[in-house]
């Protein structure tokens, strides 16, 4: 039975023991709860503070990236109309400026070709007086050949013959103006 009392004993251990280890179980749960538990739960509250202030931290980063993004965005819409605005006018410009250079063209060209014009005429009568005194002057020797002597004054023979020409000159416009 001894056998069998020493058998239960190892099931059932000493109460000293039980009470010495729940003691000291107390003492260790104490300890722990005081000054390690808090200590933890601090260490834990500020992971959880870090990990969510890292949290909202990224959010506001990522909702100022969206901003910056959308005013990027809308400063590019805006500088590429400003830039079709100004290819817009620069090609108004080029056309005006075309347009004018093209005016002025016409415009000189008109202004040489009425020069032209003037010195041809001016040219033209200058022929006209110098053919008319040359006609004068051989319509005059000859007749004074065939007639065999000088005709009269200078004066008279400048008369006649502008007289004759005159009346030539109007039957050629009234032949021209016939046609």
């Amino acid at each position: 039975m001894i056998e069998a009392a020493e058998g239960s004993a190892i099931l059932f251990p000493i109460w000293q023991e039980i009470v010495v280890g729940a003691v000291a179980f107390g003492l260790l749960c104490f300890v722990l709860m005081k000054f390690v538990f808090p200590l933890m739960e601090k260490t834990f509250e500020a992971r959880v503070d870090a990990i969510e202030g890292g949290i909202e931290r990224a959010e506001r980063a990522q909702e100022e990236a969206n901003q910056t993004l959308e005013e990027y965005r809308r400063k590019l819409a805006t500088a590429q109309e400003e830039a079709a605005a100004i290819r817009d006018e620069a090609r108004a410009d080029a056309v005006a400026a075309k347009e004018e250079i093209l005016v002025s063209a016409r415009e000189e060209a008109n202004r040489i070709i009425a020069a032209g014009h003037s010195q041809i005429e001016a040219s033209r009568q200058q022929l006209v007086r110098e053919l008319r005194g040359e006609v004068g002057n051989l319509a005059v020797d000859l007749a004074g050949k065939i007639i065999g002597q000088r005709l009269a004054g200078d004066a008279d023979t400048t008369a006649t013959v502008d007289q004759f020409l005159a009346q030539i000159a109007d039957e050629t416009a009234e032949t021209s103006g016939a046609r």
